[in-house]
């Protein structure tokens, strides 16, 4: 019986730890960038970044889609100089397109989106955070050569990306 519940418990073990070694890879090396494969509940944008630092990607631009548990957009208020942000949960992400530059404290992440209700109605704009639904979400990331900076600009307070034409 104590034989039996060691093998058990090993199997237990090597189950669990052949999951959380599946559970670790988010994203493969391509002939121009990455493929990220993100799954229910990853923080899309935490995944990028990590993604940013870890890889050392000097710029990207990059595309998706895929199922979200929970997209928040926010529309940018001029006079405010903030974002309003309006929540959607369960939609799908029919278009996810955006940016990876840097600013003085780290990967700076522009993203825009559209995403889907089961009413197939739409909605979009800019995303100030998303989260995988059921299923996955797929993001294809073209690392560009140059490193490209974001900075505030005033009055408006916006994260604008920085071009350097004299190189």
């Amino acid at each position: 019986m104590k034989l039996f519940a060691t093998f058990l418990i090993t199997l237990f073990l090597m189950n669990t730890l052949s999951a959380q070694q599946k559970e670790i890879c988010r994203y493969t090396k391509t002939p121009t960038g990455f493929l990220m494969v993100l799954r229910e509940n990853d923080d899309v944008l935490a995944q990028i970044e990590n993604l940013a630092k870890t890889e050392n990607i000097p710029s990207a631009s990059f595309t998706g889609i895929g199922f979200a548990r929970e997209a928040t957009f926010g529309f940018y208020d001029f006079q405010a100089k903030k974002f309003n942000p309006k929540t959607f949960k369960k939609v799908e992400m029919g278009s996810l397109t955006g940016s990876i530059a840097w600013n003085e404290k780290g990967p700076s992440i522009h993203v825009h989106g559209v995403a889907t209700d089961d009413k197939f109605d739409a909605y979009g704009g800019h995303l100030l955070s998303l989260y995988v639904g059921t299923g996955s979400m797929e993001i294809y990331i073209t690392v560009h050569d140059k490193k490209l900076e974001r900075k505030i600009e005033q009055p408006l307070n916006a994260n604008v990306l920085q071009l350097n034409c004299q190189q």
